[in-house]
């Protein structure tokens, strides 16, 4: 029979739990599914970017007394942002586990790991859910809480830039959408200067899909086409008009949308380092100056030996390098 010291085992060390909660499933997600952003583990919490008028980009971190990054002639700030600290709290008590028995070749280590496992997995599906969330927000110029009010970073006003923005017309039923498009894509290539990407794809709110779907010169461009099926098919489904890929994205928390309803998202695709996600170690003894992975998992028993309490983090920073290149769709 299974008891709390089983805790006491090398199988939940720091390391042991922060390998098996980046080894839980992954959460689906549109946009981190789509690796617009890239991932990349820093030492420090808070992370250096160079800003070059319009262009960004990471500094690497540097010892002390060494020599830092070689920056040229021309005029460049070094604007500081924080990681974001994401912590998750559970607790197993010592009445689920004394319960636990061995059967065939199970043992009760092996039992009590699965208890932690699946406490470890709803944590790392909030986690998920909120990378999600903020990676929508890296979107919008705009990164919230989880409350969907509180603002973490206005990505615009750390920048001094301003958003682009368009209205495509929707609302005319005489607009030519294909000439929008092209007047959005010529606005991105602007800010993307001598960057190529290698297309574009806007995330729809609901109400800006459902006009542009019924626009008569979307539904003309598609009669009589081989490509009229996707406008037959399911109403949400993605599909590309005017050299942009559209699609509906439905992500919201605490009653807001990630995408307001009546607008949409434009943003680059193939472009690299313009969205990153940078995660920072954790606030643990064992990680301190270490490169950062996106999950980190420890547990410590409870006064009287009553159980454990658990916890699972990660410390993100989710960006966009080049936020001008992120056009806000109007209707």
């Amino acid at each position: 029979m299974a008891d709390i010291a089983i805790f006491e085992e090398q199988a939940f060390s720091v390391s042991s739990l922060t390998h098996a909660i980046n080894e839980q499933a992954y959460l689906p997600g549109r946009i981190s599914s789509l690796g617009l952003f890239q991932e990349e583990g820093v030492t420090t919490l808070t992370v250096q970017i160079e800003k070059d008028g319009d262009t960004l980009a990471l500094v690497p971190a540097g010892e002390r007394g060494t020599s830092g990054l070689v920056v040229g002639a021309s005029k460049r700030d070094l604007i500081p942002f924080n990681t974001v600290h994401l912590p998750e709290r559970f607790t197993i008590r010592a009445d689920e586990v004394q319960g636990i028995r061995a059967f065939g070749e199970q043992t009760e280590l092996q039992a009590v790991q699965d208890v932690v496992n699946a406490r470890l997995a709803k944590a790392r599906r909030q986690l998920d859910a909120t990378h999600e969330f903020q990676r929508a927000g890296a979107l919008n110029g705009l990164i919230l809480d989880a409350d969907g009010q509180r603002v973490l970073l206005n990505i615009y006003d750390r920048f001094g830039v301003q958003r682009q923005e368009l209205s495509m017309g929707l609302n005319a039923a005489d607009t030519e959408v294909r000439v929008k498009c092209g007047d959005a894509l010529d606005m991105q290539e602007d800010a993307l200067g001598s960057t190529t990407s290698s297309g574009s794809r806007a995330f729809c709110g609901k109400t800006f899909w459902n006009k542009l779907v019924a626009h008569k010169s979307v539904k003309d461009t598609y009669l009589n086409t081989i490509q009229a099926a996707a406008l037959r098919g399911d109403a949400r489904d993605s599909f590309e008009f005017g050299g942009i890929v559209w699609e509906r994205y439905r992500g919201k928390v605490g009653g807001v949308a990630y995408v307001p309803d009546d607008e949409a998202r434009l943003a680059p695709e193939g472009v690299p380092d313009l969205f990153i996600s940078a995660f920072a170690p954790a606030d643990y003894m064992e990680t301190v100056n270490t490169l950062g992975i996106p999950y980190y998992s420890r547990i410590e028993t409870l006064p009287f030996g009553k159980g454990v309490a658990g916890e699972a983090q990660s410390n993100p920073l989710h960006l966009c390098t080049r936020p001008r290149a992120l056009i806000r769709l109007k209707l």
